[in-house]
């Protein structure tokens, strides 16, 4: 159980050194995404959409979550495989639900983080992380 949770793979130090940088810095860009939006959680949920139909409250709830809690997990190097798919489905419903039938300008950003976070949840943290620390290998 332990090497499905924090398993980190195996990278050789350049490769862990780039998985580092791309953690880091698309983590960093999400939080900044998620931050305004735990804010206004805070404020008033119920004025977030709901391209799925659970509930305004709800998607902004998971929204927060996987754009604030996630990010700061992808960045730490915490769980990232687990951590990275929250923001692969947020990623998936902004690009293609929410801007669906926007020019692809519009859809463009969230298409970016996909790529980012999908690649991420594929490669796992590598070395530089504290999945690599937990799990020894």
């Amino acid at each position: 159980m332990k090497n499905i949770l924090f398993n980190s793979g195996k990278h050789k130090p350049l490769s862990s050194f780039a998985l580092l940088v791309m953690r880091a810095s698309f983590g960093l860009m999400m939080l900044s995404h998620g931050w305004p939006k735990l804010m206004s959680f805070i404020d008033s949920p119920s004025s977030f959409p709901d391209p799925i139909h659970i509930g305004p409250a709800l998607s902004h709830g998971l929204t927060v979550f996987a754009e604030f809690v996630c990010a700061i997990l992808v960045v730490i190097g915490l769980g990232t495989r687990w951590a990275a798919f929250p923001i692969v489905v947020a990623m998936a419903v902004a690009a293609f639900v929410i801007h669906g039938k926007d020019p692809f300008s519009e859809r463009e950003m969230a298409m970016l983080y996909l790529s980012a976070f999908t690649t991420i949840m594929i490669l796992g943290s590598g070395s530089y992380s504290l999945d690599k620390a937990i799990s020894g290998k």
